[in-house]
């Protein structure tokens, strides 16, 4: 049974007993600022299952998106995915556990209108009770009249089978189904070989019907709701899997073509990163299509994290373009969610974006991290471990996230300091606060406009400066208004005309070049060994902030020490013009420049 067939008679099964179907939500949840995504398909209903009325009426049925991080690390075995589609019904106040359990049960095994499953293959699990709730044996009950032999009902704790959609809001007891995926089929089984048959994935879960009764406050159960409710809900991916008897939701077809043109790109076979990069790009593509970009905070950083995952596995195939498996991806799912489809090129824009970015990251970063790796293992580190100014240099200095310097470790053996990380993140944000507060000008009058257009115009001057007349040449002294920049610099003689022309051609080149200018924090001693320029005489903390100027993954023009602001493109700066160069001391000259 194709995806498309499972959804819509999922829908039909749940229309024809009264329920109104609702769309989708939004992976972004609105007015819930408890979690960044929509995890579960009663999150955007929370409002309805403590009283509201719903427009459309006590009995809804849907297909909702979801995105779970927890399970981010156990992507790429049969099971877990990131992104999946949750099927769902409710009852808002109307039915509760009879009718609910039932038509899981008919839906599930029922041939004319539900999945035709085997009941033979079929396991429950139940709430075994707390100081919560008592044990449910109201489900116990309906379970064995609906045939289910009481060998194959199991009561765990809440853990387990107990639901809610964090600290606040409704909760309450659940029964979830589980159907045996083994070809020759485990028959009767005691709890403790059933438990083993679910972490072996032996048995897969297919259904969990949630009785919100409850309501939570802070993390704890404070009474009854006024409406007794239920939630149910079903992961398409898994449900597929069962349905097509495949051995993984990575072989049904909601991946397949996905998985096919990874494999048509990759130079090499790896089960588990053809999975991640599958996984990831698909649940980037819906993040973007609804709204959320890459950024280094929240979801944005949640979206980055994964497409650095999925670029990082991508290179482990030897794919270095991610566009087929982004069209493969649109291709699938721009006829069931159009939100997609509109938002095609705007997903393929941000992701290669972000995957020319990080690829020339991807190359230093993990050069550099697996020479700190060989070093570890050649016993030089006696500690054998990560430092954490190592792991904040490569996040720094090299873009390289934290939790993909920690993955890399793990594949190798050998742990990292997250501690000492920590300190060094936080000394990197006591600089940025700093420099926020206006504490490193840098000699600058103001932050108007044309001052900080002619701050950026001085760093690409001393550049110019030093590659005319010599690396030689060191800042001395810097002056900057909106009417002009002035730079005091070490020189032994009048500059020649020739000279001056060139330093000035070679300043307004690199204007037109459009080059990035980006801000970096790191160790002091780091910024040195790439040869940042310092102001002479200054001192500086242990983590400074340096401007880079350059091309993305090319030449670097300019590398200073400076607490900014600056321009975040060198095109914005216009036309530079040395209006003056003279003599101020022995050895020191000055040259005083407009931009127009």
């Amino acid at each position: 049974m194709k995806s498309e067939e499972i959804r819509n008679r999922f829908l039909k099964f749940f229309e024809n007993r009264e329920h109104a179907v609702i769309p989708s939500a939004s992976l972004v949840p609105e007015n819930d600022p408890s979690v960044l995504f929509t995890t579960a398909g009663m999150q955007p209903l929370v409002p309805y299952l403590l009283g509201q009325s719903h427009p459309l009426g006590r009995r809804l049925v849907n297909v909702q998106k979801c995105v779970r991080m927890q399970d981010i690390d156990e992507v790429g075995d049969n099971t877990h995915d990131t992104f999946f589609e949750m099927l769902g019904n409710w009852s808002l106040g109307d039915y509760f556990k009879d009718e609910a359990i039932a038509w899981s049960y008919e839906l599930l095994t029922s041939k004319a209108e539900g999945f035709g499953l085997d009941p033979r293959r079929l396991y429950v699990t139940v709430f075994e009770g707390n100081e919560d709730a008592p044990k449910d044996m109201d489900s116990f009950e309906i379970w064995k009249n609906l045939g289910i032999s009481e060998k194959r009902i199991y009561f765990l704790p809440s853990k387990s089978n107990w639901w809610s959609a964090g600290d606040n809001g409704p909760c309450g007891p659940d029964t979830e189904m589980f159907y045996d995926i083994t070809p020759e089929g485990l028959g009767d089984m005691p709890k403790e070989e059933f438990l083993k048959a679910d972490v072996e994935q032996k048995v897969v879960e297919i259904w969990n019907d949630v009785f919100m009764e409850y309501e939570k406050k802070d993390g704890k159960v404070i009474g009854k709701l006024k409406n007794r409710n239920v939630d149910t809900g079903a992961g398409l991916e898994r449900l597929a899997m069962v349905l097509q008897g495949k051995r993984s939701i990575f072989d049904t077809d909601l991946f397949e073509p996905i998985v096919n043109t990874i494999r048509q790109n990759s130079g090499t076979q790896n089960e588990r990163a053809e999975r991640i990069v599958a996984d990831h790009v698909r649940t980037a593509i819906f993040m973007i299509a609804d709204g959320v970009m890459p950024s280094n905070t929240d979801r944005g950083y949640i979206l980055r994290r994964l497409l650095r995952r999925a670029i990082r596995y991508a290179e482990k195939l030897g794919i270095n373009d991610l566009l087929p498996i982004i069209t493969s991806v649109i291709n699938k799912y721009g006829s069931v969610y159009v939100e997609i489809s509109k938002s095609n090129n705007q997903i393929v824009d941000e992701i290669s974006n972000e995957e020319d970015k990080f690829r020339r990251a991807l190359v230093k970063g993990i050069r550099e991290l697996n020479a700190i790796i060989n070093m570890i293992k050649e016993g030089s580190f006696p500690d054998k471990k990560i430092r954490g100014l190592d792991a904040f240099v490569l996040f720094s200095v090299f873009g390289f996230p934290l939790e993909m310097t920690i993955e890399v470790a793990k594949e190798n053996d050998i742990e990292v300091d997250i501690e000492g990380f920590k300190d060094q993140f936080k000394k990197h944000q006591e600089l940025s606060r700093a420099a926020s507060a206006g504490m490193f000008k840098g000699g600058l009058a103001d932050h108007s406009d044309l001052t900080i257009k002619l701050h950026t115009a001085h760093h690409l001057l001393l550049s110019a400066l030093q590659k005319v007349l010599g690396s030689q040449v060191k800042q001395r002294g810097s002056n900057i208004t909106p009417e002009r920049l002035r730079m005091d610099f070490s020189f032994d003689r009048k500059l020649t005309e020739e000279e001056l022309v060139e330093v000035e051609r070679l300043v307004n080149e690199n204007i037109q070049k459009g080059l990035n200018v980006e801000r970096k924090e790191m160790p002091k001693a780091e910024a040195e060994k790439i040869g940042a320029e310092m102001e002479f005489g200054k001192k500086y903390p242990d983590i400074v902030s340096v401007y880079l100027i350059g091309d993305e993954g090319g030449e670097i023009i300019s590398r200073e020490f400076c607490g900014g602001p600056h321009v975040s493109n060198t095109r914005e700066l216009g036309v530079f013009k040395i209006v003056k160069e003279e003599a101020v001391a022995s050895g020191i000259r000055r040259i005083k420049a407009v931009l127009s």
